[in-house]
């Protein structure tokens, strides 16, 4: 279902644009700052390593919460954009079972394409490229104690804006995250979990 997310947006971005029409011209382009707020699901891949040189396999679980971003177009198809969030809380299974769990932040920088910017299209679709910082706090685990590093990593994002009137418009949109942190046990270093989420939002742009 996961892996579906992210080419079933592409091409519902795509097919949008090719059936865009418009009777108004919008101010759609470069001077723009705006924001995008609305719900996250950040959904980590299957497979997130082992601990304890394999004796523990790791699941992360997916996660829902309130997000935002921030950005600038300084050119009519080119601008960035940075995402932020409430932090996710994920609940971590070893071995199947729900004996750890974390908090994180991952606040992404994005440079973005904007293919119709500059256009009178109310269909604004996107790509984006840029880099991750996750921070992770609160690591619980019930056998000892855990501690996360935080972690850079590369991002690829894609999305599109469905523009409502000069300032409103409806908005979905995609990152995939690579998120690799070291887990320590106790003190000792216990592996990699690796975590690559899926971060899938919906929600509202509004451009100031």
């Amino acid at each position: 279902m996961r892996k579906a997310a992210l080419p079933t947006l592409l091409v519902t971005t795509v097919a949008a644009a090719a059936m865009m029409t418009s009777s108004q011209a919008f101010a759609y382009g470069a001077g723009d700052f705006f924001t995008r707020v609305g719900v996250a699901k950040v959904a980590p891949k299957s497979d997130n390593g082992s601990l304890a040189g394999g004796a523990l396999s790791v699941d992360v679980q997916d996660e829902t919460n309130f997000a935002f971003t921030l950005g600038y177009r300084f050119h009519d198809k080119v601008g960035v954009e940075l995402l932020a969030a409430l932090p996710f809380e994920h609940d971590i299974h070893l071995n199947g079972g729900n004996i750890a769990s974390t908090k994180h932040l991952p606040p992404t920088l994005t440079l973005q394409y904007y293919p119709l910017g500059g256009t009178q299209s109310r269909v604004q679709p996107y790509v984006g490229a840029g880099i991750n910082y996750t921070h992770f706090s609160d690591e619980e685990l019930t056998i000892g104690d855990l501690e996360l590093d935080d972690s850079w990593g590369a991002a690829g994002q894609v999305g599109v804006d469905l523009l409502i009137d000069d300032h409103w418009a409806l908005n979905a949109a995609a990152w995939y995250i690579d998120i690799d942190t070291d887990a320590s046990v106790n003190g000792a270093a216990a592996g990699t979990v690796e975590i690559d989420p899926l971060v899938v939002m919906a929600g509202l742009s509004y451009r100031f």
